[in-house]
């Protein structure tokens, strides 16, 4: 080959090599991370907090209604109950009227308050006719005066005979009405439409048990060597076999002196509302009591912790193109808080929903 052939196939390989160098991996861009709107969208943040550590306390209880927004209702007379408005679990207001009775006691009444205003009558008319009598010189004053005690008599029984029907809430046809004296659910129920009864033999529970369920008290049952750890104001979260991860939240509002002396346990209440009116009188609860006297800790939600490789890790958000995988040790968790340490700091902003998603990405 003569020279000039040779240089210019070395030419020529080199402008070939050189053709080729921007395919490199060394050359290429490197591609950097940055969260999507849609995966935002996705995402669910909260804040790291520095809070009192909670203890928390399990025990069994069940709903029971709200003792002072709790009433009986009793029949005040004897007699047949002619119609009934109501049946159990209905809601009743204040002044309606749950059953009619017909009544022998409030006839026995009804007589006498019509003798009563018979005899008032009488009375007037007798006093009238002894005034003139006494003026016209024909009766002593003595019959002037003995005529005004009858009149008072008979105002008098009068009176009282339309204060019993008053009370009876008689209507016009004569007939006894048992109306609510509070706003509330029929809870409790002991009478059917056609019962006859008397005031002896009416059941000691009443007719109606008439409950305000706005709101409710839970009754838990607190052992004797978690006594100390049980004290008035302490929170409680409360789960239910009706509702599974639905939390109730109330507060310890009375710790009773007195042991059950078959259980050995010691009643705790626990006052709460009722929206909705999900709780029910006699349901099953799970009392978790939480104590927070002690020292504070940062917090997150239990939920925004990552487990991986025997090691917990936490997203801290600073942009969508800037998210750090942080280390943690958790030293507790109680309910849906976990209490951490490691490099956090209180109000810095962590990702708690679909983590796993934006963890992978980072540590792929």
């Amino acid at each position: 080959m003569n020279r000039p052939a040779y240089l210019l196939l070395i030419t020529l390989g080199l402008g070939a090599c050189s053709k080729s160098q921007p395919a490199t991996e060394e050359t290429k861009e490197t591609k950097k991370f940055s969260l999507s709107d849609q995966t935002l969208k996705e995402l669910a943040f909260d804040t790291v907090r520095l809070e009192p550590v909670r203890n928390e306390q399990s025990f069994s209880g069940q709903v029971t209604t709200n003792g002072d927004k709790t009433t009986k209702v009793f029949p005040l007379v004897g007699g047949v109950v002619e119609k009934l408005n109501v049946e159990l679990g209905d809601h009743v207001s204040k002044g309606q009227v749950l059953a009619v009775v017909r009544s022998g006691e409030i006839a026995d009444v009804q007589n006498q308050n019509s003798t009563a205003g018979t005899d008032l009558n009488i009375a007037r008319k007798n006093l009238s006719v002894a005034e003139d009598q006494f003026k016209a010189g024909l009766a002593a004053e003595r019959d002037v005066i003995l005529a005004r005690e009858e009149l008072q008599k008979a105002q008098s029984n009068l009176g009282k005979t339309n204060k019993q029907l008053g009370i009876y809430g008689v209507t016009k046809d004569g007939h006894y009405t048992i109306t609510a004296p509070i706003s509330g659910f029929i809870t409790d129920k002991n009478v059917t439409q056609g019962m006859q009864y008397t005031n002896a033999n009416t059941d000691a529970d009443g007719f109606f048990t008439i409950a305000d369920l706005d709101q409710v008290w839970i009754l838990a049952n607190v052992f004797e060597a978690d006594i100390a750890n049980v004290k008035l104001g302490y929170e409680a979260d409360i789960t239910t076999l009706s509702y599974p991860g639905k939390h109730f939240h109330g507060v310890v509002d009375k710790v009773f002196n007195v042991l059950d002396p078959d259980s050995k346990a010691l009643k705790v209440r626990i006052r709460l509302p009722n929206p909705g009116y999900l709780l029910k009188p006699e349901m099953y609860a799970e009392v978790h009591i939480l104590n927070t006297e002690k020292g504070k800790m940062l917090s997150v939600p239990a939920t925004a912790v990552v487990f991986d490789k025997d090691r917990n890790f936490m997203l801290v958000y600073k942009s969508k193109t800037e998210v750090d995988t942080r280390p943690v040790t958790v030293v507790k968790t109680v309910g849906d808080v976990s209490y951490v340490t490691g490099d956090l700091k209180p109000g810095e902003v962590i990702i708690t929903r679909n983590q796993l998603l934006v963890y992978d990405e980072l540590n792929d």
